[in-house]
């Protein structure tokens, strides 16, 4: 299989980065944090629970889709997870690296709201859970995402993002 570029998406709570990681881990590629990357004053407003906008996630997505394209350069692989939230966002990263493949994790928001409840995230408050799935545009048909649901527990749903990721590229 050729190096992957992949973005594991949806809203807060859902996984992102625990299946992130653990798919990263079974492709053998980097895993970048996409919360990491965020500006300092994206972090300070999401603490404060206010929700972005568009034009604050514009410098976010640049950086996310700047390490999907230095993979794409490089030839290696990487997972990234992002929250990917509308199309014009994944359009925003596919520029970074056309062949990007997304894994939408997605679920019922009880559950969801359950995950935020009980975890803790430095600037995420439960709050935004409700900003961000007003937000969701799911992927398309078109877009060709991998869609999990996340009733599932974490290495299960890696697995089975790995096995369409191979498929896919085989």
């Amino acid at each position: 299989m050729s190096a992957p570029r992949v973005v594991v998406m949806g809203v807060s709570g859902c996984g992102k980065s625990t299946v992130g990681r653990e798919l990263a881990r079974r492709l053998g590629v980097h895993y970048v944090e996409g919360d990491d990357l965020h500006p300092p004053q994206n972090i300070q407003r999401m603490a404060a629970g206010i929700a972005l906008t568009d034009a604050d996630r514009h410098e976010w997505l640049q950086a996310v889709a700047g390490q999907l394209a230095n993979a794409t350069t490089a030839a290696r692989g990487v997972v990234v997870s992002c929250s990917a939230l509308r199309r014009r966002y994944r359009d925003q990263l596919r520029a970074g690296a056309p062949d990007v493949r997304f894994v939408f994790l997605h679920g019922a928001r009880d559950l969801l709201a359950q995950r935020v409840a009980a975890r803790s995230h430095a600037y995420m408050p439960a709050s935004l859970l409700d900003s961000q799935l007003a937000t969701l545009e799911p992927p398309g048909p078109d877009e060709q995402p991998i869609v999990l649901d996340i009733a599932a527990a974490p290495e299960p749903l890696a697995a089975e993002a790995e096995r369409q990721l191979r498929e896919s590229r085989s």
